[in-house]
């Protein structure tokens, strides 16, 4: 016997050997392909397929998304927008993802697709196609990351307000400068475990995988096995509709789609990783589409036992965040409730500290080319950090805290932030495509994930949700809007950021910028 395992032990050496040396190509071949598109290889290539797909998994974090703006189906539709809207939304999500990943194979950059726009576009208008498809990306990255973080914030004071002092008022009164510096306090910390912890980070999103998934089975038995308030029976659960918006039934259900939307939203933000990835012409399409599957089955998982315990909407969508109330109520004790908040506060921590990653990387590919004002300082690389753009991390983090200024000013910040996150993020996602199908498909044949027919079918979808969209997350979510704290601002976000492309454009851009190198 001992024979035997001696005779065993180089077997499984050699294999490890193989796999390294394998490993080694992979990211060898993926540097010559950057190489070949015109980049010089920077960033470290530490990331497998199953890291890449933790990570997309990461910035999801479908149940703390889903959490953080149930508010808005609760006003949209009740239970049948909740579960049905979040359905449909993910069946759409899955075409975008396809879309995208076809047209990553042929284009892995961490440009993502602001690079991919510029290779599609004729040469006539190329430049321009690829300026706006950029800002709109970086837009989208920013405010996505600010909205999590945001976000993070609301759900925390939501969680410890499940405690109350002797005479039933709130422990954490939530006053602006209160909100405003846990936000604060959040970011700063998302920025520092990004910065400093790098070659950590694909060890923390396999962590998050386990967790999110021990959590929300944590959640599902506690609030069903207790249910404090009673349960409702599932005919309710699946087919009550129930519009508190003010808008008519139908585009009630529509408004209340943000919800799901907000946390799809980041499906393409994976896309600037590419060049972390050891083969990410093949690992980052296959990512994104098992990624959206997965969060698909989480988000059912999550939501219909949450459905099955739903107090009376009524007075829930007085509430910011209603899944602290609801826990509450289902479990009837504030220290219970507040333990099975913890997996949620967690998962939104490491969200945020992914979507800073990514919107970092966003931020140095856009500057890379010379697109963002000071891109000499944004596209340089610290190669004491282990290879982390950390002057575009810092400027990504000081726009999103001028930003989250604006919260002194409304307190429907976040439905903003959320909103044009949204929205850029749905219209540069739709910019390659769109350019893709007007040239007839013809360069993604020649990608590692080509889809034939059904990529035709995919494309046409995803143009279709962009459309309906983009003009629907600048609503406001109930009408008539009698105080201008409860408008949409999204908006107003966006025409700003809109007017800085243009003007950079102009009074730089048009001369000076020739677009990504060919």
């Amino acid at each position: 016997m001992m024979a035997d395992t001696d005779m065993k032990k180089p077997v499984s050496t050699a294999d490890d050997a193989v796999r390294d040396l394998l490993s080694e190509a992979d990211a060898g071949s993926a540097d010559q392909m950057l190489v070949s598109l015109g980049y010089t290889p920077e960033l470290s290539r530490n990331r497998s397929t199953l890291q890449v797909a933790f990570m997309s998994f990461v910035l999801a974090s479908i149940p703390y998304g889903l959490a953080t703006t149930l508010y808005y189906p609760l006003v949209g539709g009740g239970p049948v927008n909740i579960i049905w809207g979040w359905v449909a939304v993910s069946m759409i999500i899955i075409c975008v993802a396809a879309s995208l990943g076809e047209i990553t194979s042929v284009y892995p950059t961490a440009g993502g697709v602001y690079y991919q726009t510029f290779m599609l576009a004729p040469p006539r208008w190329r430049r321009i196609a690829a300026w706006t498809c950029g800002w709109l990306y970086v837009v989208g990255n920013v405010t996505i990351t600010l909205a999590v973080n945001f976000g993070t914030t609301l759900f925390l004071i939501g969680c410890v307000n499940v405690f109350e002092t002797a005479d039933g008022q709130a422990v954490l009164a939530g006053e602006s400068y209160q909100v405003f510096l846990i936000f604060l306090a959040i970011t700063l910390l998302c920025n520092a475990v990004s910065s400093l912890g790098n070659k950590w980070l694909p060890i923390l999103d396999t962590f998050a995988i386990f967790w999110t998934f021990a959590g929300v089975i944590a959640i599902m038995a506690c609030v069903l096995a207790i249910a404090k308030e009673g349960r409702r029976d599932a005919s309710w659960v699946f087919t009550h509709f129930e519009a508190n918006s003010g808008w008519t039934p139908g585009w009630s259900f529509i408004v209340g789609l943000l919800h799901a939307a907000y946390a799809t939203s980041s499906t393409g933000m994976i896309i600037s990783m590419c060049e972390e990835v050891r083969a990410p012409a093949t690992q980052v399409p296959k990512a994104m589409v098992l990624t959206v599957c997965i969060n698909t089955v989480a988000g059912l998982m999550f939501m219909i036992p949450l459905v099955f315990v739903l107090p009376d909407i009524q007075g829930l969508i007085v509430l910011a965040q209603p899944v602290p109330a609801i826990i509450k109520s289902a479990i009837g004790n504030s220290g219970g409730a507040f333990g099975l908040l913890i997996p949620l506060l967690v998962l939104a921590l490491i969200c945020g500290i992914g979507c800073t990653t990514a919107a970092s990387r966003c931020v140095y590919a856009f500057a890379r080319d010379g697109a963002i004002p000071g891109s000499k300082w944004w596209k340089q690389i610290n190669h004491n950090l282990d290879d982390v753009p950390l002057n575009a991390m810092m400027l990504s983090m000081v726009v999103q805290i001028i930003l989250g200024l604006i919260y002194f000013g409304s307190s429907a910040a976040f439905n903003a932030f959320s909103g044009v996150g949204v929205i850029a993020l749905t219209a540069s996602y739709a910019t390659p495509i769109v350019v893709s199908m007007l040239n007839g498909r013809q360069t993604v044949r020649t990608g590692s994930f080509y889809l034939g027919p059904i990529g035709w079918f995919c494309n046409i979808v995803s143009l279709c949700w962009s459309l309906l969209a983009i003009p629907l997350f600048c609503m406001p979510t109930t009408v008539p809007v009698l105080d201008p704290s409860l408008m949409n601002y999204a908006s107003v976000v966006f025409v700003g950021f809109t007017a800085i492309s243009a003007g950079w454009y102009f009074a730089w851009g048009r001369k000076n910028y020739s677009g990504p190198p060919t």
